[in-house]
Formats: C-alpha cells, sequence, structure tokens
C-alpha cells in the first residue's frame, strides 16, 4: 500500500502535468466535436493532418524528455546552477532542426497525407490542416523544452498555466476560423489547424515571458555550454525517445492506412476513437512523465532503492486513475460516441471498439509509466527496441490480417491491439523488476 505522503508527492507533481496533458486532450475533442459537425469528410481530413503532423512533431519530443532527465538529474545532486543548460541546449535545437524540417515536410505535405487515403476531398483537407500544424513546428519545440524545465524543476502547474492559455486561445480561435465568426476569414476544417498553429506560437511567447529570469546567462554557465560535454549527453538521451516517437507516429500512420482499406466511415470512427484512447491514457502518461522527474532525482541522490519504489507506486496510481476514467466507455459507449459521431448506425458500428480501447488503456498502463521512468534513468535504448518491434513485427502485421484481410473490420483489429498492450506491459514489468536500468550513466 501507498503511504500518504507518497500518494501527496506523486498527485502534486503528476496531477498538474494530467491537466495540461487532458487539456491539450480536450482540445483534439473539441477540435473534433467542431469539425464533425462539417461531415465525415472533414473529420477524416483533420484526423489524417493530425497524424502525419505527429509524425513530424515526433522527431523532436525527446527534446521534452532529455531536458527533464538533465534537468531533475542535476537538481538531485545539487547544482541548480548548471541544471538549465539542457533548458539551452533545448531551445538551439528547437530553432536548428525544426525550422528547416517545417519546411521541407510543407513542402511534401500532398504526398505524405495522400499515403493514408484516396479520397480526394478528404486529402485536400488534410494537406490544408497539415501545412498549418506543421508551420507552428518550432513554437512546439520551444515549448516542449520549456515543458522539460518546469516538470524537471517540480513546477508543473506553472508550464499548466502556459497550458490552459494556449488551449483557451486555440478554442476560440480555431472556432472562428472554422465558422468564420468575429470577421475572420471562414476556412472550414483547415481554419482549426491554422487556430492551433497562432495559439502555439503565442504559449511559446508566454513561456519565454514566465522563464525570463532563469534563462539570464552567467559567465560559468556560458563556459558550460562551450566546453563540457552536455550536448553529448543531451543526444543521448533525446535521439533514441524521439526516434521511438517517430517510429510510433509512422505505426499510427499506418494503423490509419489500414483502416482506410476498410472505408472512410471507419476512418471517421477510428479518428474518434484515437482521440478518446489518448484522452483516456493521459492521466497515466502525466504520472508516467512524473515519474521521470522522480526516479531521476532519486538517481542523482545515489538512492538507488528510491528509484525503483518510485516506479513500482507510480503504476499503481495510474493503473487505479486510468481504470476509474475507462468506465464511462465501458457502460455508455453510445453517450460519449453522440458527441461526435451523428448517425446511429456508425455509432452502432463504433460502441465495441470503444469498449475494447477502455480496455486495451487499462492493460497499458504499466508500459506507459515504465517507459517514461525508464527514459529518466536514460535506458531510452530499450524503450525504443521494445516499442518498435511490438509495433512493427507484432501489433500492424496483425492488424492488416485481422483487420481488412480477414475481414474481421474495426474488431478485429482493436482485439489485437488489446493483446499488444497486454504483451507490451508484462514486458516493461519485467524489466522494472530486474532493475539493470541502475547500472547505466548518463
Amino acid at each position: 500500500m501507498l503511504s500518504l505522503e507518497r500518494k501527496k508527492i506523486i498527485l502534486g507533481l503528476g496531477l498538474p502535468i494530467i491537466a495540461g496533458m487532458l487539456s491539450q486532450s480536450v482540445l483534439n475533442l473539441i477540435d473534433a466535436a467542431l469539425v464533425g459537425q462539417l461531415g465525415e469528410a472533414s473529420l477524416a481530413g483533420v484526423g489524417i493532418g493530425s497524424y502525419a503532423n505527429f509524425v513530424v512533431i515526433s522527431l523532436i519530443l525527446g527534446l521534452s524528455s532529455a531536458v527533464q532527465a538533465l534537468v531533475a538529474r542535476t537538481l538531485g545532486s545539487g547544482d541548480r546552477e548548471r541544471s538549465v543548460i539542457p533548458v539551452y541546449w533545448g531551445i538551439i535545437l528547437s530553432v536548428v532542426i525544426a525550422l528547416p524540417l517545417s519546411l521541407l515536410f510543407i513542402s511534401q505535405s500532398e504526398q505524405l497525407t495522400g499515403l493514408m487515403t484516396d479520397d480526394l476531398a478528404v486529402q485536400d483537407i488534410a494537406a490544408s490542416y497539415f501545412d498549418y500544424r506543421t508551420a507552428a513546428m518550432v513554437a512546439v519545440g520551444l515549448n516542449l523544452s520549456l515543458r522539460g524545465w518546469w516538470n524537471g524543476n517540480k513546477q508543473p502547474v506553472t508550464y499548466f498555466k502556459v497550458l490552459l492559455f494556449t488551449h483557451l486561445l486555440n478554442v476560440v480561435v480555431s472556432y472562428c476560423l472554422i465558422f468564420g465568426e468575429l470577421g475572420l476569414p471562414r476556412l472550414g476544417a483547415p481554419g482549426a489547424g491554422l487556430g492551433s498553429a497562432i495559439a502555439l506560437f503565442a504559449g511559446a511567447f508566454f513561456n519565454f515571458w514566465l522563464l525570463r529570469k532563469e534563462l539570464k546567462p552567467t559567465r560559468r554557465l556560458i563556459t558550460s555550454l562551450i566546453r563540457d560535454y552536455s550536448l553529448i549527453r543531451f543526444f543521448r538521451l533525446a535521439l533514441p525517445h524521439s526516434l521511438q516517437q517517430f517510429l510510433l507516429a509512422l505505426a499510427i500512420c499506418t494503423l490509419i492506412w489500414i483502416i482506410g482499406q476498410l472505408g472512410t466511415h471507419e476512418q471517421a470512427i477510428a479518428h474518434v476513437l484515437i482521440n478518446l484512447s489518448l484522452f483516456l491514457i493521459l492521466p497515466a502518461v502525466g504520472f508516467g512523465v512524473a515519474s521521470t522527474s522522480l526516479v531521476s532525482h532519486a538517481m542523482g541522490e545515489k538512492n538507488l532503492q528510491a528509484a525503483s519504489r518510485w516506479g513500482w507506486d507510480v503504476v499503481k496510481t495510474a493503473f487505479t486513475t486510468v481504470l476509474i476514467l475507462s468506465l464511462p466507455l465501458l457502460f455508455i459507449p453510445e453517450s460519449v460516441l453522440k458527441i461526435f459521431l451523428h448517425s446511429e448506425e456508425i455509432i452502432e458500428q463504433a460502441k465495441l471498439p470503444l469498449r475494447l480501447t477502455a480496455l486495451a488503456i487499462c492493460l497499458d498502463a504499466a508500459t506507459i509509466v515504465f517507459t517514461q521512468a525508464l527514459l529518466g534513468v536514460g535506458a531510452s535504448r530499450s524503450v525504443l527496441l521494445i516499442s518498435t518491434l511490438g509495433q512493427w513485427c507484432f501489433f500492424l502485421p496483425l492488424a492488416w490480417l485481422f483487420g481488412p484481410f480477414f475481414g474481421f473490420g474495426l474488431i478485429g483489429i482493436w482485439l489485437v491491439q488489446v493483446v499488444y498492450r497486454f504483451l507490451s506491459s508484462i514486458m516493461f514489468i519485467r524489466i522494472w523488476s530486474q532493475r539493470s536500468w541502475q547500472n547505466i550513466k548518463i
């Protein structure tokens, strides 16, 4: 049983992170609800555009985990002044990497989105939405790096304020651009992408304003940036995580392509189910991100036993939370689906896959938390290997077989997903139990 003190620590660090992540998921669901009013082609187009954008953004997602792990480890060793160095590297790499990548991918947007659907109307919407979202890639990188600082410094409430500002602005601007309110042009579904881009840049400026005092350079910091090996350590953590997220994003796009073999209706349903699953897993992800700081801080103090205990305690908390949140999806799926889908036939088709989604996420809680904890101790290569092999050698081939090939449709695909997530959790539980990660040096 968890002690009251440890529960307070986990909840105090995890809940603000979860609130921030839930705000992003709520925003995605609001976008889906707004765009869903424009028809299934718009809903499918925004879904494809957002998944393609995830592929792009995944290339820089390692910035956040690297900053967070290094900040927490440095603070755990008692050197507060040098703890800001990872943030500088994150900011520099956000511009150096994200800017050219965003221009490259925008120039190829029609080809990328066209890989996931043959419907020309859906392709047009997806490409426009993708262009707007990808134009904000630099802002995403900056926000990720600064998020790593706030979480690693155990100040997730501050970052939650940034996200709350960003998402509220996003909802207002996106609504106006989708439907042409307040004198803004009526852009339809792509307006949701432009609204998100505007809000992301505004959020980055707000983030910098809050962090302006911490980011003031000193002679020691500048010397460290030039002379020591902090950049090598940064890349050692960031690159495997970014590659793992990139392959995950490609896997999701491949899954959307597989579902596309079933039809546009199925792709629209899948977009809703995936957004709902992202909403459901976010508490586990948020607690997992909290475990990155808790485990990294304990490792900085050379307290290996405490690091191991934090991992197990966070898993227990995450599983309980996800189980409670999954109950509406299990017992009243029609009420949930009616928010996004407006055809009784399609709602009926989506009910069982939604229940399977809830079950799969509950089974996946250990994977989600231990993945983040292992990133905190520098075991990003193990995370990359297991995640990649599971997705590409198990889940996706079987999803294609049991989906379009054998004709079991969405139900076949989602049943495979339940088995995949269960086996993945077993694997990560075994890795954490063996404690070989305690010998990794970063």
